[in-house]
């Protein structure tokens, strides 16, 4: 018996990373996914991986009405219901705010927050029509701290965490609760951008990013998206059933506080 026998969930930003991880191991675990992004070719390519049984691919742009409700009704299409969200979608970008064109700002809040805000108000009527379910939302370890250089960015995860609490107040009547993942440095494309250059070795890389991590993270290390997936599967199952409204913070202790050494 898998922990979510039976769900239907839609994960967005699931081509790759993050989304990814989530996707597989929901699906190891029993459910039916709707994969959604915007990198249709990863996209497909993952979903016929895990098969059409469990898993359906869509074009999901966050920022648009049109493809969330697009994406509804190919799940229902597909599967029958939908009775679980994991708002996974998100972009990162580095700028100094004062230096921040107003143009970039607002990218990220329409992916970030839009996105998000958008997500719970197409999908939650459909959970509450299944008879209740979950919706998790990707916040970051900066909803709740500040970090420079990435302002816009936690600026929306703060929202994030808003939205959360907001959705978490207003849906538990309707057999809904919502909470958030806020994940630290996790080895993905959005926190590691230079593994997506082809001109830079790999290998000099990892070490770099590995020499950073482990002088800032207690335990040493970047993250690992699969460690975040299972914090979505724990917040998406029968195991977290009295937890609603809350942000789960999973950064190797990164906001623990400042060592002096």
């Amino acid at each position: 018996m898998g922990k979510l026998d039976g769900r239907v969930v839609i994960v967005t930003g699931a081509a790759r990373g993050q989304g990814e991880q989530v996707a597989r191991l929901f699906v190891a675990e029993g459910a039916r996914v709707l994969l959604g992004d915007v990198l249709d070719e990863r996209g497909e390519a993952l979903a016929g991986e895990l098969g059409e049984h469990a898993a359906r691919y869509v074009h999901l742009d966050v920022t648009r009405e049109a493809d969330w409700q697009a994406a509804v009704v190919a799940a229902k299409d597909t599967f029958g219901k939908i009775d679980g969200l994991v708002n996974n979608a998100g972009i990162l970008r580095f700028n100094e705010l004062v230096s921040t064109p107003l143009v970039e700002f607002q990218e990220v809040v329409q992916v970030n927050q839009v996105g998000c805000f958008l997500g719970i108000r197409t999908v939650a009527p459909e959970i509450e029509a299944a008879g209740g379910g979950t919706i998790v939302n990707t916040a970051s370890y900066t909803a709740l701290t500040g970090m420079a250089f990435v302002g816009a960015y936690a600026a929306t995860k703060h929202a994030v965490l808003g939205l959360t609490r907001v959705a978490a107040m207003e849906l538990a009547a309707r057999k809904i609760r919502v909470n958030a993942v806020c994940p630290g440095a996790v080895d993905t494309p959005m926190t590691h951008p230079a593994a997506l250059d082809p001109a830079v070795d790999p290998a000099e890389s990892k070490r770099a990013v590995d020499e950073l991590y482990q002088k800032l993270v207690p335990l040493g290390r970047i993250g690992q998206p699969e460690e975040v997936a299972k914090l979505a599967l724990f917040l998406s199952c029968a195991d977290s059933s009295y937890i609603t409204g809350q942000p789960f913070v999973i950064d190797g202790g990164w906001l623990a506080g400042v060592s002096i050494i």
